[in-house]
């Protein structure tokens, strides 16, 4: 059994969610203490505890220490199982990572005809998750390149604190993933800045908008506002798209109460800025993402900008249920090289 501190290296959610799906896909199992060590309220919250019941009925796992506030877990993983699936976090916690949890398990199949569905209810745009856009813009569309299908629908917004938020995943697998290759951006083809808001005066929206026209110089016509009602409660969200010829990035600014819009956009146009300087293909967040499939395709690369502690905690997970060798090796200051092999 693999025996994992969950105090290490960044000691949040993530420990446990990729030991999670690592363990569904190569079978071991694993025991993690010392859960979110590293976080204010340590322990499982409703979202890390719908992530491992999600996994545990997938993977038709047994499983001891799946409370709230449980700093303690074993998961022993049994066979991974097809089929349709809802699972609901409850709160406004994040209904995309309990979507990272499982995944893994099921990119990869023998048998072509497999599909899995999942139905998703919590948090769908909170801060500090991947937000829907993202994943549909940014992340499935790499898997794709790789040789999975997914398709991915968004029936409900739910943001902080209301959540409620709801989408569909089918995942049809491929019997092995092919590494990519993401070294160069290439030329940048599209660019694209929306601003949503939910339940709220559309001019925040607008506001938002004339941050990124000002401070990116993006045209007008580059610029969208749009108002929706089909969430349980307000919330507002500004998505910034950069389409390159090797892919599409994603950043993201949400809004919070008592938090002017101009902070808001503030956010996602720092995060494209800093993006845009480096040259490199595969942003911060995106990084994180891609480094499991990568290493479950047993190879590929990509540039990125200075990894996170999110990113090397993951690296060292990763090792520890697979025989890969990952490499991070700075290339300026502003850019590095992440390879697996």
């Amino acid at each position: 059994m693999i025996s994992i501190d969950g105090s290490f290296g960044e000691g949040g959610g993530q420990i446990l969610r990729t030991a999670l799906g690592l363990s569904l896909f190569t079978g071991q199992p694993f025991r993690i203490e010392k859960i979110r060590a590293g976080r204010k309220n340590p322990g499982l919250l409703r979202q890390h505890l719908t992530a491992v019941k999600a996994a545990t009925k997938i993977g038709q796992a047994e499983v001891t220490g799946a409370t709230i506030g449980s700093t303690q877990l074993t998961f022993a993983p049994g066979r991974v199982a097809q089929g349709d699936y809802q699972f609901a976090v409850g709160t406004a916690g994040s209904a995309t990572l309990v979507l990272q949890t499982v995944l893994p398990a099921l990119l990869i199949s023998d048998d072509e005809n497999w599909q899995t569905r999942l139905t998703l209810e919590g948090g769908t745009h909170n801060p500090f998750a991947p937000p829907f856009d993202f994943l549909a813009k940014a992340f499935l569309p790499l898997l794709e390149r790789m040789g999975a299908r997914i398709e991915a629908r968004l029936e409900r917004y739910g943001f902080y604190p209301a959540g409620g938020g709801r989408f569909e995943i089918v995942v049809r697998p491929a019997k092995t993933l092919e590494p990519i290759e993401l070294n160069e951006r290439g030329k940048i083809l599209n660019r694209r800045a929306t601003a949503l808001a939910a339940h709220l005066p559309r001019n925040i929206a607008e506001r938002e908008l004339g941050v990124v026209h000002r401070k990116l110089s993006w045209p007008q016509e580059w610029l969208k506002a749009e108002s929706t009602t089909n969430s349980p409660g307000p919330g507002n969200v500004i998505t910034l798209e950069i389409q390159s010829e090797n892919l599409t990035e994603v950043f993201t600014g949400f809004g919070e109460r008592g938090v002017a819009a101009e902070a808001v956009a503030d956010q996602a146009v720092i995060a494209a800025r800093r993006y845009l300087a480096s040259d490199v293909a595969v942003g911060e967040h995106l990084a994180d993402q891609l480094l499991l499939p990568i290493a479950l395709a047993r190879g590929g690369s990509f540039t990125t900008v200075p990894p996170s502690r999110h990113t090397t905690t993951n690296i060292e997970i990763i090792r520890k249920f697979l025989d890969v060798e990952i490499g991070a090796e700075q290339m300026t200051n502003r850019s590095w090289m992440i390879k697996v092999k």
